[in-house]
């Protein structure tokens, strides 16, 4: 029987569940696990692609409206800003920026599974905005959700969980993750939600199929991954990236295609894992909604909506939501 047993820590689990995706009929990759070193800096130059609007979208409106979504906050009170997902936090120094140029009372905790990204951030914040308290947390959103039960005490806490991640759930699983979120949380905590909105799909598979293939280059690069850590035989250029929207659904989908019929194996599961020609990995979920789909979703998370906030094209929103009383 196979087994990832006898790997250590975070290894294991990345061999166990690299294990049980490729067993999947169809096959499946967990898309948090792009996010090695390589991973990281393809995703920084995915997010400066002209094709890729959401960062631009989402930049806009921090740097527009900052005043704004500081008025919707409140900044009577002190507060805590945890950003799940915080990643280089480009667009996130806008409003920190702002916050500390306010003299507001509150500290910032990032968020992130990838512990080199949350000690770029941090190292880089120190030199940009050395007034600010930088308290990072690693690690996956649910395991961190736990941990925020004994975070800050009563201080007011407001979640930033940006960027269009929600997208990288199904929308059962969104009603979840925002429902266990809530149940977390105080009466009159809040959550800035970033969300990708349904437009043209011909601008939405652009963001997602770059013809530089710098998208290609990071979902094959989780083959590489598994080559260089768990000694998996993938030869890249025996698969290739592909791309599908649904403007019913709003379901974007990323796949690994199998070029050929072949085995490759994996040492550090002791097997090898058969593709038919043409048989596809399911490697990333990104869902887009319609305004009033994330309306419907906040209801559903027992929140009550606050403010929206658009870029000039309404690609994007930054939803904020408030735990009622």
């Amino acid at each position: 029987m196979t087994t990832a047993t006898s790997l250590a820590g975070s290894k294991k689990a990345f061999a166990s569940s690299v294990l049980e995706g490729l067993e999947k009929h169809p096959k499946q990759l967990s898309s948090k696990y792009f996010y090695d070193k390589k991973g990281d800096r393809l995703f920084q130059e995915i997010m400066h692609m002209p094709e890729y609007y959401l960062t631009n979208c989402e930049y806009e409106i921090f740097d527009h409206q900052r005043q704004a979504i500081l008025q919707h906050i409140g900044s009577e009170e002190a507060f805590e800003v945890i950003e799940l997902g915080a990643g280089d936090g480009l667009k996130t120094k806008v409003l920190l920026r702002h916050f500390v140029e306010e003299n507001v009372n509150f500290q910032y905790r990032p968020v992130d599974i990838s512990s080199s990204v949350l000690e770029q951030l941090s190292q880089s914040l120190s030199t940009e905005l050395p007034k600010l308290e930088v308290a990072p947390l690693h690690g996956e959103y649910f395991q961190v959700l736990e941990k925020l039960k004994n975070i800050g005490g009563h201080q007011k806490k407001v979640i930033f969980f940006l960027g269009a991640n929600i997208g990288n759930l199904t929308k059962p699983q969104s009603r979840q993750f925002l429902s266990q979120l809530n149940n977390l949380l105080n009466p009159g905590d809040m959550l800035l939600l970033g969300i990708d909105l349904k437009k043209d799909p011909a601008t939405i598979l652009a963001a997602y199929n770059d013809p530089a293939g710098i998208t290609a280059a990071f979902n094959l690069n989780l083959l590489e991954r598994i080559n260089n850590e768990l000694g998996g035989q993938f030869h890249l250029d025996q698969f290739k990236h592909w791309e599908t929207y649904d403007p019913i659904t709003g379901e974007t989908k990323s796949y690994i295609v199998s070029k050929q019929s072949q085995d490759v194996p994996i040492e550090a599961l002791a097997t090898s894992i058969h593709f038919d020609a043409w048989e596809a990995i399911e490697v990333e979920l990104s869902q887009k909604y319609s305004i009033e789909e994330v309306h419907q979703l906040a209801k559903s998370a027992n929140f009550e909506v606050v403010h929206d906030f658009f870029d000039t094209r309404h690609y994007f929103v930054d939803s904020l939501w408030v735990k009622g009383r």
